[in-house]
């Protein structure tokens, strides 16, 4: 009979461990990351960062999941994911921002930052708390950092002279599928091809597209070098990706919590653009060593037809007053 209390005990000090490790376990904060970057891109891999150091800030008490290379939601259905409550985070581009908000295509015009730091000054001024605000308003996600992506450039098929946006007439432009990444593949010249991330490098290879416009560590981690031969230097866009988190998960955190969530953010940010810069450094020889021509176009000629392109089109009326000249006050 005492054996048997025993093994009851025995068995009831288990459950009871047990009970506590379940309940422990749905205590955790399940934050769902997605991305449509591939596993080897800079991006994914801060993700992970992320990860690392919110456990270090909040040990045991949040779930991170990472999902990689679109395959939780494809690119351009990450946002409504976000929205619906279906993943707690995602980078949201600049783009995907003017779609929705249209006065925010001035963070989308070309030649307009100068480096991963003006985008963190502009983020953390009067006009980026605007900016983010209204974001949170009509967007519902917070934002917590922006995360340089690169410098653009022109990634060609086949071998081009390319001097001036002239040279890009009837170009099949690869670009995202929003309104303000077609108006800028507009802007640079060519004919903006939409077509998702995931698809390109076939797509590249089979001539259904002439070109695609990425930072270089993109053009090296998902290997469009292989089914390229020429990258043109445009340096058309500085280019960043805001870290989003929905306002519901975001409201739900404490103050302690919220700031340890930005902490990692800016920590996986803090990262990645240092990665980046040395990686972009690096980069235009690897392409030469792989035999793909690097050349350089004439970019004050680029320059100027991207920015009298946006300026001299209805969508800048949309923009707020005074804010380019604000912006350009802030660049480091």
């Amino acid at each position: 009979m005492r054996l048997k209390s025993l093994a009851l005990a025995g068995l009831s000090a288990t459950a009871l461990v047990w009970f506590a490790a379940a309940a422990s376990a749905q205590d955790k904060i399940e934050l769902k990351y997605t991305t449509a970057s591939v596993p080897t891109d800079l991006h994914t891999q801060a993700m992970k960062v992320f990860a690392d150091k919110l456990e270090e800030l909040q040990p045991g008490r949040f779930d991170v999941q990472i999902y990689d290379s679109g395959s939780l939601f494809a690119q351009g259905a990450d946002l409504d994911a976000l929205q619906r409550g279906n993943a707690e985070m995602t980078y949201v581009s600049f783009q995907l921002i003017a779609d929705n908000i249209p006065e925010f295509g001035l963070f989308t015009a070309g030649y307009l930052f100068q480096s991963p730091e003006h985008y963190r000054a502009v983020l953390h001024s009067d006009i980026g708390e605007e900016f983010q605000q209204k974001v949170s308003d009509e967007m519902d996600i917070h934002i917590l950092d922006v995360c340089y992506l690169g410098t653009r450039e022109l990634n060609l098929r086949s071998k081009r002279d390319v001097k001036t946006p002239e040279d890009l007439a009837g170009v099949k432009l690869r670009m995202p599928s929003s309104d303000a990444w077609l108006f800028l593949g507009q802007a640079l010249g060519a004919n903006p091809t939409p077509l998702p991330f995931g698809e390109v490098y076939l797509a590249l290879q089979t001539g259904t597209i002439d070109a695609q416009d990425n930072p270089l560590p993109t053009v090296e981690a998902a290997k469009f070098y292989e089914v390229t031969e020429q990258i043109v230097m445009t340096d058309h866009l500085v280019d960043g990706l805001t870290i989003a988190i929905n306002n519901q998960t975001w409201d739900d955190l404490s103050e302690d919590e919220q700031a340890s969530v930005t902490e990692a953010a800016v920590a996986s940010c803090d990262w990645n653009n240092d990665k980046r810069k040395s990686e972009e450094a690096r980069l235009v020889q690897f392409f030469k060593d792989q035999g793909l021509e690097v050349t350089t176009p004439d970019v004050a000629a680029f320059r100027k037809h991207v920015q009298d392109y946006y300026l001299n089109f209805e969508r800048a009326a949309d923009w707020p007053e005074g804010w380019i000249d604000r912006i350009n006050e802030l660049a480091p």
